[in-house]
């Protein structure tokens, strides 16, 4: 029985805000810019450290036609068979992937295992040299039989025993002098033994006092050996196994977790639901990020992408929302493909942009939905900017003066007439571009935060619900012409008139346009 102050059924959850188009912090990364150049940039290639369960995963690909007459089992016809660091030394490998400094500690046996891992790990320029030879156990090998792509069968070659003392002392004397300097320490738990819980308190309470943040893939029924950690990353059946809520009581987990993450003093918790993406858990609340893979072909290492790319993230300063969105998206990449795979760079940066341009549409927003957005941005400190303005034909005058708009505040949104008002205004050759269309167009602007449509004469209704922090003209108004101009200064906000570019305008671009064919507009 567990005691009292441990069971993490304890409270109700904390409320769980599901990703919709409407809340756009959850839709897409919350700031897109720093996350591309931190990836870039190869997360400036700090250093990390990785301690745990090494070992070495065997595949047996090849092709089944037919059933065995021995007995009714599939006949796999050999193709090949290949070897790649798995457990540990896959965290590590998805961390040199995404450029960072790595470095391997754990424990091995003196065996051909270990000369295979050791080769593999030094051609992926990881340092293998904390990797202790352990006497007594030999190197974990997990072989898989793979058919037609499928997984068909798992061999585990391996030990559980913990470390002995003297062993954990071994340990910890090659990986201590180690961590100064780190950008992230990373736990990776198999349960095989190495991350015993003496080794896990030395190892967080160290990393804590340099300031050194650490991530903990955990395993087992007893999660306290990872109290004060900054952040582990169990998936369902883990969670369930700790805290002996039901595998499919979604509800019951999601409460468990935020008890939990109390309970240890972590920073957040990061739940792992496989092909349906993860949950986030932190001060603020709890998260769902849906998963981004299109098909799932093997969930084998999508455990040890999340957490590296964590790690990543947090080594070059990325918060929690982000960070997750990045790791997320990594999973979506390696779950499918066939085997343990691997995230890279270029990788990430495709899963970006796809995921970016899929989201243009999520800053089309109704005007409840939207006041509900700029008051939790306004709630972090960033101003709201808000300009209006019908965009038909979008143009270099338009898109210049959304830029120096965007540059009054932090999150810049635009109130796009509607094609009835935009007729009001023009005559009843205008729009060109339909209503749907151009909110599209203006939503893809990287220096758009949100769109939201208005058939009302002018966006008076808009800036009074939505009380912007700054409200942006064109030069060609004064002030006191501004809609709105009262307004907003009456709630302490700002009015700045953009000067125009000189000579861009829609109009002069129709009346061109029908000067070539010929032809007049309106």
């Amino acid at each position: 029985m567990r005691p009292p102050h441990h069971d993490w059924r304890s409270k109700p959850a904390e409320p769980l805000y599901e990703r919709t188009p409407d809340r756009r912090g959850l839709l897409m990364l919350r700031d897109p810019d720093p996350v591309l150049d931190a990836v870039r940039r190869r997360f400036d290639r700090r250093r990390v450290l990785v301690v745990g369960d090494v070992m070495l995963d065997r595949y047996i690909w090849g092709r089944v036609r037919r059933i065995s007459p021995e007995a009714p089992i599939p006949v796999l016809q050999l193709e090949r068979e290949t070897e790649v660091p798995g457990g540990a030394a896959n965290v590590a490998r998805n961390l040199a992937g995404l450029g960072m400094t790595v470095e391997l500690a754990g424990a091995t046996g003196d065996d051909s295992a270990r000369v295979s891992l050791l080769r593999a790990l030094t051609a992926e320029g990881i340092d293998p040299d904390a990797l202790l030879i352990v006497g007594d156990r030999g190197t974990t090998t997990k072989s898989r039989v793979i058919g037609n792509h499928q997984q068909m069968l798992r061999i585990d070659d391996e030990s559980t025993a913990s470390l002995s003392d003297g062993d954990q002392e071994r340990l910890l004397a090659a990986v201590i002098p180690r961590l100064r300097g780190l950008g992230a320490l990373v736990l990776s738990d198999y349960a095989k033994g190495v991350l015993t819980p003496v080794l896990c308190a030395e190892l967080i309470g160290r990393a804590k006092a340099l300031g050194i943040p650490v991530l903990v893939d955990p395993k087992g029924r007893d999660f306290r050996r990872y109290a004060g950690a900054t952040l582990i990353t169990p998936n369902r059946a883990e969670l369930a196994g700790a805290t002996g809520v039901a595998l499919d009581d979604h509800p019951g987990l999601l409460s468990a977790a935020v008890q939990m993450r109390a309970d240890l003093g972590l920073a957040a918790m990061v739940l792992t639901l496989s092909e349906q993406g993860l949950a986030l858990i932190d001060e603020t609340g709890t998260a769902l990020i849906p998963a981004m893979a299109k098909e799932v072909f093997d969930v084998s290492g999508a455990g040890d992408t999340v957490i590296a790319a964590f790690a990543a993230g947090l080594a070059v300063g990325l918060g929690f929302p982000d960070t997750a969105h990045l790791a997320n998206l990594a999973a979506g990449v390696v779950v499918g493909r066939v085997g343990t795979a691997v995230i890279g760079t270029d990788d990430l940066l495709a899963t970006i942009s796809t995921e970016q341009a899929l989201g243009q549409a999520a800053k089309v927003c109704d005007l409840a939905n939207l006041a509900d957005q700029v008051r939790r941005w306004q709630a972090t400190g960033e101003r709201v900017v808000f300009t209006n303005g019908c965009f038909d034909l979008l143009h270099v005058g338009h898109v210049t003066y959304l830029e120096r708009a965007r540059r009054q505040g932090q999150r810049l949104v635009v109130g796009l007439n509607t094609d009835r008002s935009v007729r009001e205004l023009k005559g009843p050759d205008r729009p060109v571009i339909s209503e749907d269309d151009r909110a599209r167009v203006v939503a893809a602007l990287a220096v758009v935060d949100a769109v939201v449509l208005f058939d009302e004469p002018t966006p008076l209704t808009l800036i009074e619900t939505l009380r912007p922090d700054v409200l942006v003209k064109g030069a060609d108004y004064r002030e006191d012409e501004v809609v709105g101009a009262r307004q907003i200064r009456a709630w302490g906000g700002q009015v700045v008139l953009i000067p125009l570019v000189p000579e861009r305008s829609t109009t002069a671009i129709i009346r061109r346009l029908g000067a070539d064919d010929g032809t007049s507009r309106g």
